[in-house]
């Protein structure tokens, strides 16, 4: 998705699946604790449903102001209920990743430890 939008700008707007068949109203979005960039929306899924979280990174805001997500109206459904209003820990930022099916890369390995007392130097004496 184009990431220069303003997250305010997309509440309220419709939101479609891959098919084209409606899924809801975006009530929130979501930012990246890190970049500031919105990564999530809660969409109000009926008059008397839940909110329910979609990635927005391959959704497309569409030059009609609609957000198409790429996945089925049922799994959008189906997605992990964490209520909205909170924020979304990095627990559950994992499992909604894994419910799309899609691959975060892995936090990168933390450095080795600096080489401390690393066997005797050349010409001293054990103590």
């Amino acid at each position: 998705m184009q990431t220069d939008i303003d997250p305010r700008h997309l509440i309220g707007r419709k939101a479609f699946d891959r098919n084209g068949a409606k899924i809801g109203t975006i009530d929130e979005v979501y930012l990246d604790d890190a970049t500031g960039a919105p990564e999530w929306a809660a969409i109000r899924t009926g008059l008397f449903s839940r909110d329910t979280f979609v990635p927005l990174e391959p959704s497309e805001l569409r030059s009609d102001g609609t957000l198409r997500i790429p996945f089925e109206r049922s799994l959008i459904k189906d997605a992990p209920d964490f209520g909205v209003g909170r924020h979304l820990s990095p627990e559950q930022e994992l499992q909604l990743y894994h419910h799309y099916g899609l691959d975060i890369a892995p936090p990168p390995p933390p450095p080795p430890p600096p080489d401390k007392d690393f066997g005797n130097i050349a010409g001293r004496d054990s103590p």
